[in-house]
């Protein structure tokens, strides 16, 4: 997309001054996502611009009145506790000249905008457990300030989207079908997949038979999703907040555990870097306990371990699952990249299993700390 384009696009939305420069920004997954600059009287500022897409949110509109009522939630939490920097702390949702919180383009495209957060950065692995207990602490705290959101329910953004036995079951139909005849590469990690199915199903079902609560949660809490300060290297917020919706607590605990506790980024294909680090574990669910023991259920308590698990297999499986079909879902940017993605779960999975009861030992002793 050129400049021009990116520059009507961002006229779209309520935004002041002088529009400078646009240009395509960051590496995400799912959606497109740009960056523009506008003078503003004198002062130079920045807006997110992203693509939404329609294809895996298919009611872009919910999606956004989920984030303004999530985000507009935290600001008036920020408020009355008097925090400094607010607009750092949670993303701001800039409204389209309409209004509305997304704007389409001439070719029916679903957009919206955030007010740019400055000074800023994710990271792609942790290099401390400092770091690990603040990123948990980070999405403790998240969920505590939701914990009171007030009705209606949120809406599913994608419906099913931590449903393993739904996941299995798109599996199964790509398996059978093997559209682009890759099954045969694949033999190891599908048998990996199958052995795995009743375990997998742990966090669904205790969710579906009421064992553990609804709330509302991330669903994407991978640690390049928490902006962290340049200067003092402490989270500010949570970003990427499409797949807000209602979920259990273990879903954001899981993805944390996943992504936090290797140093290996997802995609890595050496598999000997791919290890469970127990310290990092460790330092994680204290910084998510600081913040999150005074709502979590016993329940919830007692599966702490296995999300970690959990959202690891879930994630492979949905790698695998989309290699089987032609990688519609995830870019890529290399031929066999998901394929890759899987067996680093699997890998990662493995490690876990090697280190559970010690793994069960730091969480019991945490729960009663």
């Amino acid at each position: 997309m050129d400049t021009a384009v990116l520059g009507e696009v961002a006229r779209l939305f309520a935004i002041y001054g002088e529009f400078e420069s646009a240009s395509p920004f960051g590496n995400g997954h799912i959606n497109d996502t740009f960056q523009s600059c506008w003078n503003q009287a004198g002062t130079r500022v920045r807006y997110t611009h992203q693509r939404i897409n329609h294809r895996v949110f298919v009611h872009p509109d919910e999606v956004m009145e989920n984030i303004s009522r999530v985000t507009g939630h935290i600001a008036g939490k920020l408020l009355a506790a008097g925090e400094k920097d607010r607009s750092r702390r949670t993303l701001t949702v800039v409204p389209a000249l309409d209004g509305k919180p997304f704007a389409r383009d001439a070719e029916g495209g679903w957009w919206r905008t955030y007010l740019f957060i400055e000074g800023a950065h994710t990271m792609a692995v942790t290099a401390s457990p400092k770091e690990a207990r603040f990123l948990g602490e980070s999405i403790g705290r998240f969920q505590k300030q939701l914990a009171d959101l007030p009705p209606p329910r949120l809406h599913d953004a994608i419906p099913d989207f931590h449903n393993m036995e739904k996941r299995y079951a798109r599996f199964y139909d790509a398996l059978s079908k093997d559209p682009c005849g890759r099954a045969k590469d694949a033999a190891a990690e599908i048998a990996f997949m199958k052995e795995n199915e009743e375990r997998g199903a742990i966090l669904t079902r205790s969710l579906r038979e009421g064992k553990i609560p609804e709330r509302i949660t991330h669903n994407d809490t991978k640690m390049n999703n928490i902006l962290i300060d340049d200067k003092d290297s402490h989270a500010l917020s949570v970003i990427d907040l499409d797949t807000v919706m209602p979920g259990t607590s273990l879903f954001d605990l899981g993805d944390l555990i996943r992504t936090v506790t290797t140093r290996a980024e997802e995609d890595e294909q050496d598999l000997s870097k791919v290890e469970f680090d127990l310290a990092f574990f460790e330092s994680l669910l204290e910084g998510y306990l600081s913040e999150a023991l005074e709502f979590l259920g016993d329940e919830e308590k007692k599966l702490i371990a296995e999300s970690g698990r959990n959202i690891t297999q879930i994630m492979g499986l949905r790698f695998l699952t989309d290699y089987l079909e032609g990688d519609h879902y995830y870019h890529t940017s290399r031929p066999g990249h998901n394929l890759d993605r899987c067996r680093n779960q699997i890998a990662l999975i493995k490690s876990m299993d090697a280190k559970w009861d010690e793994a069960e030992r730091i969480v019991r002793r945490l729960v009663k700390g």
